[in-house]
């Protein structure tokens, strides 16, 4: 299919406000944290394995979804996305113990998972000259969107005392945008099915040494940045600053940040992104774990964001520019990966708090996942560049 008989600037938006939808999901889950462990009677154990399904029901719909974008196309899975997100909404809002919480959050997270099954090769396909660049550009209203559920949730919660339904409902604005920008519109072929790399081949390159390695490197990468965000009510609560607005600053660096990519990774390249990106992640980690006060914890929040903003799209972005043949099964598993990671984060991270460790302590054991990723990194970048030059 051409890019005549398709509208990409139409479905690059509506991939967009899917993944706001998305992204409002996680600040109004992080803004509700405390607020649901109180009026559920929940330990924070308790509520990481409440949270969780968010996290691992979005790896179940890429690792099933995963095989199959090619065979059954991305329109269906946008579609499944809609849908679920309507019913785990409804759900969520009439949510009255832990079991409730758990199947809303479940379907949400599934339906999220949805969303990048379908829309990370959407954009792949679309914009096969820029991926690394345009997967940033789509991953921009991820942070973007978690800006935007943290202040809503400020203004709903903090501000005009509203009720916590009122917060999840807010859901539904995005919701409604994706769908409309979704009506009549036409899908391309994802791109391995346009390179005309065999469904055998796209199975056996997710094999290949260099994939497991940078695989590896999801699961730390994506810990780091999302349980740390979910779990903000719990970590700043002892530093004297409303941790949601330190969430939605986080978050709006990401997104200022992701917007300016393209450049960054033409001076630097992917590999060197992500090494940077480690390295200012981990010192923002010790940073936050150490500061107290308005001014100190927020220059601490902003290298933090400086070190977290590329993650995730450029490690998807490496994976679709190193390993093209892995197609939307690559790209599904990545994803998939990194929310199973913080699936199981989490609950570990509430175990932590229940024994008496601090917010600011947890922060300095998280600490730990970008200071693995330095030496891997570090290693990967030295392995390409001797090939390269070889």
């Amino acid at each position: 299919m051409t890019s005549k008989e398709f509208n990409a600037n139409r479905l690059f938006w509506m991939s967009c406000m899917a993944l706001v939808t998305t992204a409002m999901t996680f600040a109004i889950r992080a803004r509700l944290e405390l607020v649901w462990e109180g009026g559920f009677s929940l330990s924070a154990k308790e509520m990481g394995l409440a949270m969780a399904p968010a996290f691992w029901g979005f790896t179940l719909a890429q690792f099933i979804g995963g095989p199959f974008v090619d065979l059954i196309g991305m329109k269906r899975f946008v579609r499944l996305a809609f849908f679920l997100h309507v019913i785990g909404i409804v759900v969520t809002v009439f949510a009255r113990d832990f079991w409730t919480l758990f199947i809303g959050t479940l379907l949400i997270g599934v339906g999220n998972g949805s969303v990048e099954a379908g829309c990370n090769p959407l954009v792949a396909s679309i914009f096969t000259g820029n991926k690394t660049k345009m997967l940033n550009r789509f991953h921009v209203w991820f942070p973007g969107g978690i800006v935007i559920g943290s202040l809503v949730g400020y203004l709903v919660i903090d501000i005009l005392k509203l009720p916590w339904q009122v917060l999840v409902g807010t859901l539904i604005i995005p919701l409604v945008s994706y769908g409309l920008l979704m009506l009549g519109q036409k899908f391309p072929k994802t791109e391995r099915v346009e390179m005309g790399v065999s469904y055998g081949s796209m199975w056996k390159s997710i094999l290949k040494p260099l994939f497991l390695v940078m695989l590896f490197c999801m699961l730390l990468s994506a810990a780091t940045e999302l349980t740390t965000g979910q779990r903000i009510s719990s970590l700043l609560q002892d530093t004297g600053v409303a941790p949601i607005l330190v969430l939605a600053f986080i978050n709006g660096i990401m997104a200022i940040g992701r917007s300016f990519a393209g450049p960054i990774v033409h001076k630097i390249n992917t590999t060197g992104m992500l090494f940077f990106s480690a390295i200012v992640s981990m010192i923002g980690l010790l940073l936050m774990s150490y500061v107290s006060g308005s001014f100190m914890t927020f220059a601490a929040a902003a290298v933090f964001a400086i070190g977290i903003c590329f993650f995730w799209p450029t490690m998807l972005g490496f994976i679709s520019e190193n390993i093209p043949e892995t197609g939307a099964l690559g790209l599904s598993i990545f994803g998939g990966a990194g929310m199973l990671s913080t699936s199981i984060f989490l609950p570990i991270s509430g175990w932590f708090t229940d024994n008496q460790a601090t917010g600011q302590e947890i922060l300095r054991y998280t600490a730990v996942l970008p200071a693995i990723l330095i030496v891997i990194f570090a290693i990967v970048f030295t392995t390409m560049r001797k090939k390269k030059t070889a």
